[in-house]
């Protein structure tokens, strides 16, 4: 499963270059439109990701690292946020089940 969270990080960076070398050389007519839309589509999507996720964001130890890699790669960041459980004598035959 790792390895899909990580071919679709690179994949989204990879979007995000196509968007960045858009602003600056653009595509064909009509591709350069499309490829603008959908740039700021993902962008408008991540930045709603990250106001959902934020609250478990803050209590983290690299917070703005981990909002930037939200803006970048989203869903993909957000995968990877989940902390295990500490195990102590409460919770030790939930973690053994």
């Amino acid at each position: 499963m790792k390895v899909f969270w990580g071919l679709g990080k690179f994949l989204t960076l990879l979007f995000w270059v196509v968007v960045v070398v858009n602003l600056f050389r653009p595509l064909a007519s009509p591709f350069h439109l499309l490829v603008n839309l959908a740039g700021s589509l993902l962008f408008l999507t991540h930045l709603l990701e990250l106001l959902l996720f934020n609250s478990s964001v803050k209590h983290r130890a690299h917070p703005w690292r981990d909002r930037v890699q939200i803006l970048l790669v989203g869903m993909f960041h957000v995968q990877g946020l989940s902390v295990p459980a500490a195990v102590n004598e409460t919770n030790k035959e939930a973690n053994h089940a």
